[in-house]
């Protein structure tokens, strides 16, 4: 399958490779250096040491060899590990087995991964590494939120229960080189479910994220073996060592010690690496979302950087001309961010959104009442188009359907869970992208309230890192079909008022 009727391949922002100017882009005129510089850490690096991973198969593959090539630390941060990923511990024993300096930590969330006990889950998979290699050489935890205890957590039924919040980075990392995505550790993400994959070949920002990784552990649960199948083989113990209370015991004593551990890590402004006297072409800012734990001011760094960045791309100085591309699977962006993206006054030259078709949305044919969230996220887009009209950016701003293969639970169809933005100075022809965030964060309520998230902002003037962006969005459009608001307006589109009900009333859970 192909590009669809109503879109090219240059969606968005229309490839150029064929220009012929080779001169090298200067910084884009629409960023703002100075002000981020202040937001967030910053780390100079250059281009070529950053990898873009365009497929799910290119992505296991990757993080399997990363895995058994690692010498003294993988670390992985995952909402998930899938029950059935049998080869993925496997390659994991190998690592461990092979390399005896090895030591492996992998965090998830408590909820989401104890979801099917006394069933087979990841806790259970997991347990087995712990038991075999011990918790010092295979160190497993899992987070739990604070924002679910007492009445709540014992009333409110398994899957419903991960609205109160999770643990939703993905930082995979392996040595001095990491791995930044939306994609989990499952075998649809391993296969069919597109996403978005950064590799970075960098001590020093692996570093930073280590630091951000073991915080956050310190603050989990730890999963054991245990024999006892009613537990589903594993138990959740929580460390003297993690110097914090339970947080379904004490959950305002736990979010007293998580703010004063994670404050200074995620808002350390002195943390990019001693810089030689050399040019680097690349600047990397980590951003971080810990609402949950980190009152009473949030301090979190992920929400006002992206609203900077936006702000100041739509307040740009007249003549500057830009695109962006916003994608999320899951399309429920912040009303901030809308307002920011409809109501510029420095219109872009093009600009779009790239959202799952229904079909293609993770949960089309779910059981139960996650079955209509493909519903409830097509009538968010409609909504959203709605304003594009009434903005008077209806011939600017493309909605753009990503399809495929079909259905995606159904043989050869695929699903859509990328995630992010990219920006380009329309003033360099020849040149793709030049800034892109990409991590966990779906931009949405939910991010900004409930979930721990992680991403990076990118600002490149390398050209070859600029045309492997390009790249990447070009392998996302060839499947896009651009819709009209006519097309949300089609029998077959139509959402019950039902459905529309129940996603204003929980659309901060989505």
């Amino acid at each position: 399958m192909g590009t669809q009727s109503g879109s090219t391949g240059s969606g968005a922002t229309s490839s150029s490779s064929s220009a012929s100017s080779t001169a090298p882009p200067g910084p884009s005129a629409f960023f703002p250096s100075q002000k981020m510089d202040s937001m967030a850490p910053k780390f100079k690096m250059d281009g070529k040491d950053i990898q873009i991973i365009y497929s799910p198969s290119d992505f296991y593959a990757t993080l399997k060899s990363k895995i058994l090539n690692a010498q003294y630390r993988v670390f992985l941060a995952t909402l998930y590990i899938g029950k059935s990923e049998h080869d993925l511990i496997a390659t994991l024993r190998q690592a461990l087995v092979q390399t005896p300096q090895l030591k492996v930590s992998i965090l998830c969330d408590a909820l989401r991964g104890t979801r099917e006990t006394p069933g087979f889950s990841s806790a259970t998979l997991l347990a087995q590494l712990v038991e075999e290699f011990g918790p010092d050489r295979c160190d497993v935890r899992m987070y739990h939120t604070p924002n679910l205890y007492g009445v709540k957590k014992r009333v409110i039924p398994a899957r419903f229960n991960e609205g109160w919040g999770l643990q939703h980075m993905k930082l995979y990392g392996f040595d001095d080189e990491i791995i930044l995505s939306g994609a989990n550790l499952s075998q649809d993400y391993f296969t069919n479910r597109q996403d978005r994959y950064y590799l970075f070949k960098s001590l020093k920002l692996t570093e930073y994220f280590y630091s951000i990784f073991s915080t956050v552990a310190k603050l989990s649960y730890q999963v054991l073996h245990d024999g006892d199948a009613k537990r589903g083989f594993h138990r959740l113990k929580w460390p003297e060592t993690n110097k914090a209370p339970e947080p379904v015991r004490d959950p305002h004593g736990f979010v007293t010690v998580a703010s004063k551990r994670l404050d200074p890590i995620i808002r350390a402004k002195k943390m990019e690496q001693a810089i030689d006297e050399r040019e680097y072409d690349t600047t990397v800012y980590p951003i971080s979302q810990f609402s949950p734990l980190l009152k009473p001011k949030d301090t979190s760094t992920e929400y006002p950087t992206i609203s900077l960045l936006l702000r100041h791309l739509t307040t740009a100085r007249q003549g500057i001309q830009y695109s962006w591309v916003f994608t999320a699977g899951y399309f429920n962006i912040h009303a901030s961010y809308a307002n920011l993206l409809l109501n510029a006054t420095n219109k872009p030259v093009m600009a779009a959104v790239i959202t799952a078709s229904p079909e293609s949305n993770g949960f089309f044919g779910s059981r139960g009442i996650s079955g209509y969230l493909p519903d409830s996220y097509s009538h968010l887009a409609c909504k959203f188009m709605e304003r594009v009209v009434r903005s008077g950016n209806a011939g600017l701003i493309k909605m753009m359907e990503w399809n495929r293969g079909g259905v995606h639970n159904q043989p050869g169809g695929w699903s859509y869970h990328a995630k992010g933005i990219w920006l380009r100075d329309m003033g360099h022809e020849d040149a793709g992208p030049s800034v892109t965030v990409v991590g966990s964060s779906n931009y949405t309520r939910r991010a900004y309230a409930l979930d721990l998230e992680s991403d990076v902002v990118i600002h490149t003037i390398d050209k070859g890192l600029q045309e492997r962006m390009q790249q990447e969005l070009d392998n996302l459009e060839q499947w896009c079909a651009v819709r009209e608001l006519a097309d949300y307006k089609k029998p077959e589109r139509k959402v019950s008022h039902w459905v529309k009900a129940v996603t204003w009333i929980i659309g901060k859970k989505l």
